[in-house]
């Protein structure tokens, strides 16, 4: 009897050692060097910035397109691998850069002391610069998107002569209020549906504590619910599991730099703070180009009302709020069609 069940428990290790056997050798051979998908321009490069090689992807379909240089959120997460195909590259050049410390520009040899907005300000000028040398251009548009919307914000406030406008899509303006006020959202919403546990997971951090919101409120807490609820990365269909899959068969990275993008996503988490310390309605208001906001009505991850009221706080040569209904904190990828519509729009201004 003895010898049956070791045979039995022999064959479920052997079955479950073949699986991730195959699980990684899928992964391996998802990985590589070339962003996939059927635009013209699809580079993969490297650039010397800030004293430092960063990475980046190039797509589009006619380098004479105007440049848009996207701002990934995180702080840490490159984004390319959830957009993969979107119509906007027939119209633009995109630049889809790997942040200091994020994805393929991530290096253990990084100095800790140097993952911060100052830094990265100046990171971001100088890959403008690279684009506008490449392409022969005298200004690009300047995308961020979440974490990457607050250095947008701070970027065009010290270069504005580099952009045409700038477009913040789910913008940050106030966290630590975005952050109350999700708190206060996502508990009602427990209690609504009976959701004792996740009420229960709240209740154990105060939300007007010198050190709200930690780390572990934010990954082990308020992620989780905003997800759950719908007013997180995405309103409807969200799931963890496939922005994993997502990165894991991900063409565009080898296997290395898939480890890299994760051990980044970590390294580059405390620069979250300084988003929190800040309040762009105090330190950035007055600005010398077109600003443009495209904003989930379901965000929560960074306040859709606060978005709003910033935009109508601000003073700039030209401004637009874009709700986009049925969405949360990521209307480029929830409603692609209209946010191609209204990028296209505004380039046309």
């Amino acid at each position: 009897m003895l010898k049956k069940i070791l045979k039995i428990i022999l064959w479920i290790v052997g079955v479950v050692a073949g699986l991730v056997v195959l699980l990684l050798l899928s992964i391996w051979i998802s990985s590589g060097n070339t962003p996939e998908g059927g635009t013209k321009i699809a580079k993969k490069g490297w650039a010397e910035i800030g004293g430092i090689k960063q990475g980046y992807f190039i797509r589009g379909e006619d380098e004479r397109n105007p440049v848009i240089l996207f701002l990934h959120g995180g702080p840490g997460s490159p984004e390319l691998s959830m957009i993969k195909d979107t119509e906007l590259e027939k119209y633009f050049t995109i630049c889809y850069w790997d942040q200091r410390g994020a994805g393929m520009t991530f290096d253990s040899d990084t100095d800790p002391a140097t993952m911060n907005t100052a830094q990265l300000v100046e990171d971001t000028q100088q890959i403008t610069d690279s684009l506008r040398s490449w392409y022969g251009v005298d200004k690009v548009y300047l995308m961020g998107h979440s974490w990457g919307s607050f250095l947008g914000i701070k970027t065009i406030g010290k270069y504005p002569e580099l952009y045409h406008a700038y477009i913040g899509i789910g913008q940050v303006c106030h966290q630590l209020e975005s952050e109350r006020l999700a708190y206060d959202y996502l508990v009602a919403q427990a209690r609504e549906a009976g959701d004792t546990g996740t009420v229960e997971a709240f209740a154990a951090y105060d939300k007007n504590s010198n050190d709200f919101p930690s780390n572990e409120y934010l990954l082990k807490v308020r992620t989780i619910a905003m997800n759950k609820y719908g007013v997180g990365i995405k309103h409807k269909d969200i799931s963890m599991l496939d922005i994993a899959k997502d990165l894991l068969y991900y063409q565009g990275y080898t296997l290395g730099e898939k480890l890299n993008y994760l051990r980044g996503t970590m390294f580059s988490l405390n620069m979250f703070h300084e988003v929190i310390d800040d309040n762009l309605f105090e330190t950035s208001t007055r600005f010398e180009i077109p600003i443009y906001i495209i904003q989930g009505k379901y965000d929560y991850q960074v306040s859709y009302d606060l978005a709003k009221e910033y935009l109508d706080s601000i003073d700039a040569p030209k401004k637009a709020f874009f709700t986009f209904d049925e969405s949360a904190h990521s209307p480029n990828l929830e409603e692609p069609e209209r946010f191609v519509e209204v990028v296209r729009s505004i380039a046309k201004q």
